[in-house]
């Protein structure tokens, strides 16, 4: 491999792992607003805060490199993304209200990993055997995080299961639009969508003592965890092989865990742990056939991870 492109994939993998553990400490986030506002005052809030934090790039952006993406590229594409993002948001923030804790929401989200090559098979795309492998051991494993003893998930878990899916439709759709236009702009647009989706439909304006309540959450959950995570997302899908990136995403899981433990003081059985150890074991078994090629995923003309991709 050439030293420059292996220079942009280290780059692209350490821009992917960075957004991943800000996602990771972001559930933690989550729990401390979600007694004070709901699903839809918290969309609003953080999605609108990261693309205004994303617009004055934009316009300097091109100023200086004096280009500009195509704009029903863009229109489309951050219009998609970002009601896939407010869907897989509001099932996971009320998820998190309803009772999934910021570790187990996060191992469950991981799941999306697995999602994207199984929602593939829709497309005619063949799958792997150690996808369907690791498919079964992510479920074994969400059976012993989520699972009670008289053999029932939460409501909370199911809808954080719900918002995987959604989750792996956006990743999906990312891979379409993200090498096709300048990647800051496609962020930004689905931001504002999202945000003004999100505004459009919250039930009431969440009054001024309980945005201080929060205030620093939600500093977190808007500029950091939406305008610098989402945009390092976009920005890191543009040259990384996908194995590579679906494996470091899923990392979220492991750094919810991690930030749960230390800063929300959450505490999971060992029974529970072992359930997070076979999800991500799962997770890393799927997208085994990938990180072992002799060449690199192919994508086709579009954008769109080809049958060797996820």
């Amino acid at each position: 491999m050439p030293l420059s492109v292996a220079r942009n994939a280290w780059k692209s993998d350490l821009m992917l792992l960075v957004a991943s553990a800000i996602w990771g400490a972001a559930f933690v986030a989550q729990r401390k607003v979600s007694p004070h506002l709901g699903a839809m005052e918290i969309a609003a809030l953080r999605f609108l805060a990261g693309g205004l934090l994303l617009l004055p790039i934009v316009a300097l952006r091109r100023r200086l490199v004096r280009t500009a993406s195509p704009a029903p590229i863009v229109l489309r594409g951050g219009l998609i993304a970002g009601i896939l993002m407010l869907v897989a948001f509001v099932l996971q923030q009320t998820g998190i209200e309803r009772g999934s804790t910021a570790s187990s929401a996060g191992f469950i989200t991981g799941l999306y990993v697995l999602f994207v090559p199984l929602l593939g098979l829709l497309g005619g795309v063949r799958t792997h055997p150690a996808v369907w492998a690791g498919s079964l051991l992510a479920a074994l494993g969400l059976y012993l995080l989520s699972v009670t003893s008289d053999f029932r998930m939460s409501q909370g878990d199911l809808l954080v299961l719900a918002c995987a899916v959604a989750w792996a439709v956006h990743v999906l759709v990312i891979g379409r639009f993200s090498p096709r236009c300048d990647p800051i702009e496609l962020a930004a647009m689905q931001f504002m969508v999202t945000g003004g989706a999100a505004l459009l439909l919250m039930p009431r304006w969440p009054s001024m003592a309980a945005i201080e309540q929060v205030l620093w959450p939600m500093l977190y959950l808007g500029p950091v965890a939406v305008g610098v995570a989402f945009t390092l997302q976009v920005v890191g899908q543009r040259t990384a092989p996908p194995a590579h990136a679906a494996v470091i995403l899923s990392m979220e899981s492991l750094f919810a865990a991690l930030f749960g433990a230390v800063l929300g003081e959450e505490r999971l059985a060992w029974v529970q742990y072992g359930g997070c150890g076979l999800m991500l074991a799962g997770i890393l078994m799927a997208q085994w056939p990938e990180l072992t090629a002799s060449r690199p995923a192919t994508r086709s003309d579009d954008g769109v991870p080809g049958p060797s991709g996820t």
